[in-house]
């Protein structure tokens, strides 16, 4: 068994792909447009997808639902983590395009990991951890 992805549900694709793509250099593996379903995926990730998935690596699915532009995340959800070489480079990445940085660079309370948190376009979280 292995982890294969998490699925967000987003109000513009092409805004969320280019975030993703753009401030931590993911690829777009793929997309799926299912018109009679009224919905297209897009599957991100590190490397280049083999056709089925078989990557290493765990994705992010975006969603996005015909119609549909912007979604409560609700309490349950946390957040993503993603780790990085540059945790303030991305935050200057990320606030520099008009993005948003909810935790500034810094060691986490209690422990030495250097980290922060930004928003993705839809609001959902994203700790970065410097690796």
């Amino acid at each position: 068994m292995r982890f294969l992805h998490t699925m967000l549900r987003v109000g513009d694709l092409q805004r969320s792909i280019d975030f993703y793509t753009r401030h931590f250099g993911m690829t777009l593996r793929r997309t799926t447009d299912r018109p009679e379903q009224q919905y297209t995926l897009a599957f991100l990730g590190y490397g280049a997808d083999d056709g089925n998935g078989e990557v290493g690596s765990a994705e992010i699915e975006l969603t996005y639902n015909y119609g549909v532009a912007a979604y409560e995340i609700g309490t349950a959800f946390g957040h993503l983590a993603l780790g990085v070489p540059d945790v303030a480079a991305v935050c200057d990445s990320v606030r520099n395009a008009g993005g948003k940085v909810t935790r500034e660079p810094g060691p986490v309370k209690g422990g030495t990991s250097f980290i922060a948190f930004v928003q993705d376009p839809d609001g959902y979280k994203i700790e970065l951890i410097q690796v």
